[in-house]
């Protein structure tokens, strides 16, 4: 019997796939383990090394990174964080290891995370309050210092607090301002007139008590100051109210560390960022993303599945749709960033200043939905991810059999009845893949939201307890774009490697739980139509 050769039976085919779906296979977790790897040791608490050098110079850091030394062959040096930039004017420091006399592990060593100015290593000085001096030497100054803490946090969100209210009564001195500035006429002015003197009024009757516990806010929070002492001598004094944490971190044990890594992480997912987003949370950019994707998803999937329904069941094949077809495989093509010139043109200057023309004239030339803001980022994300919808929704149409559609239309369904309740439902999971492979390239598309109201800091999210409660004019903060400013655009670079990893990790995340909801209705589906067929 003669046997086929092997390539002719498609051997060498199969092995080429086997071995290609290895090597994207490999990629793929190799490029999350390395993500994992170092987003996962960020924020574990390092020890604090002290140094004695030979010009008799003594550090106080974190060792980061260990390489051969250019100026010394046969020895390294050490990228040593220092800290203490108010007192230093940076963080980190290259000590060659010829260079070191001594090395120690110092048992008092304390770290305190500040608001400003990044980290601080010493050793534990006084706390200073109305209630007395607790030295550093007294076994109270650990606890005496975390009650500070705590009650400076209280303060904090306070200040916070009565900040917003202030803001929310000069509001309506600010609107009807821009009101009686742009009146056309002189009947809409004094009319804005009006109503800007009982805004004014309203503000000083409110605002009064509100400023009197303003200044005493923060007369408390300035009554408790840290005292900490450098190694190399300096002192520094900063209000309870400015430090974020403080531990002697080389007497921590390991639950005492395991805590503070996960403290760490959840400021570092619930807090807002701080120090030019090189420290602190990334909350307003996790909360912009994921508001980001719900609105694109809510826009592209009846879009897109209203244009593969026509092209699919009532289009002929003639003239426009060829053109259809033809548009959609060009804008499948285009580069990000056109899509993003597009939506400035088309979406923030043409449809948001025709907006502010007709319904916030008053407020002219202060533009409202004429400027870049979410609403208009969503919109041309779902321009962006528009042909991906529609061909994964052409596919879950064209996977009906037609005897279904002649079966419903036999027993006397009209041809919407059959599209509805029948057609559609069978194509479901192929909307749900077109929904999934939108969401992956949306949550990870910067460019075209650079030009459309993404920013590197958003004071206020484009959701609050603020009437109308969603604000789709407001910027809006994004991973990607939160990725790419920490990462380039950072005064402080090396600083902010970790961020950098720990914001990818968390923008791999979202993107996988999106994907795995979108998956489990596919499935769900799927198993139900199933059911249904037998």
């Amino acid at each position: 019997m003669m046997h086929t050769p092997w390539l002719k039976e498609g051997v060498a085919a199969r092995w080429l796939a086997a071995a290609a779906l290895l090597i994207s296979l490999a990629m793929v977790v190799g490029l999350v383990a390395v993500v994992s790897a170092v987003a996962g040791k960020a924020f574990w608490p390092r020890p604090l090394v002290q140094l004695h050098l030979a010009d008799g110079r003594v550090l106080l850091g974190e060792v980061w990174t260990r390489e051969a030394d250019p100026n010394h062959p046969g020895h390294e040096r050490w990228r040593l964080k220092t800290g203490n930039r108010d007192l230093e004017g940076q963080d980190f420091v290259w000590v060659p290891k010829a260079a070191v006399v001594a090395r120690e592990v110092p048992s008092a060593a304390w770290l305190v995370e500040r608001r400003e100015y990044g980290n601080f290593y010493g050793f534990a000085g006084e706390l200073r309050s109305p209630e007395g001096i607790v030295r550093g030497t007294d076994e109270r100054f650990s606890d005496a210092v975390a009650r500070a803490i705590r009650r400076g946090r209280e303060l904090v969100e306070e200040e916070r607090h009565v900040l917003d209210r202030l803001a929310a009564l000069h509001a309506p001195v600010v609107k009807y301002e821009a009101r009686a500035k742009g009146a056309k006429n002189e009947r809409r002015r004094q009319r804005a007139l009006a109503a800007l003197e009982r805004a004014r009024q309203h503000e000083e009757e409110n605002a009064a008590p509100l400023l009197a516990r303003l200044a005493e806010v923060r007369h408390q929070a300035e009554e408790v100051t840290l005292v900490m002492n450098a190694a190399g001598g300096q002192v520094m004094t900063v209000p309870a109210a400015g430090v974020v944490r403080a531990v002697p971190i080389n007497a921590l044990g390991l639950g005492a560390r395991v805590e503070l890594y996960l403290s760490r992480w959840w400021e570092f997912l619930s807090a807002e960022p701080r120090e030019a987003n090189t420290e602190g949370g990334i909350f307003p950019a996790l909360f912009g993303t994921a508001l980001l994707v719900f609105l694109m998803t809510f826009a592209v999937v009846p879009l897109g599945v209203i244009t593969a329904v026509y092209l699919n069941e009532y289009a002929s094949g003639g003239v426009f749709t060829r053109a259809v077809r033809l548009a959609l495989a060009n804008l499948a093509g285009v580069p990000s960033i056109v899509f993003g010139a597009f939506g400035l043109a088309f979406f923030v200057y043409g449809v948001g200043g025709t907006i502010d023309r007709l319904l916030f004239a008053d407020s002219l030339p202060t533009p409202t939905f004429g400027t870049g803001g979410i609403l208009w980022a969503s919109l041309t994300l779902a321009l962006l991810t528009v042909p991906v919808v529609v061909v994964a929704t052409e596919e879950g149409l064209q996977s009906v059999p037609d005897a279904t559609r002649d079966g419903a239309r036999a027993l006397g369904a009209t041809r919407w009845q059959t599209l509805r309740h029948v057609v559609l439902p069978y194509a479901a999971p192929g909307v749900l893949t077109g929904t999934i492979l939108a969401v992956a390239r949306a949550a990870g598309e910067v460019a075209p939201l650079m030009l459309t109201g993404v920013v590197k800091l958003a004071p206020a999210l484009p959701l609050d307890g603020t009437p109308p409660y969603l604000h789709l004019e407001r910027k809006f903060m994004h991973l990607g774009f939160h990725i790419y400013d920490v990462g380039f655009q950072s005064p402080n670079v090396e600083a902010a490697k970790p961020m950098v990893y720990a914001t990818t990790l968390v923008l791999l995340a979202l993107v996988v739980v999106l994907n795995v909801v979108a998956v489990a209705l596919r499935a769900r589906l799927r198993r139900r139509l199933s059911r249904s067929a037998v």
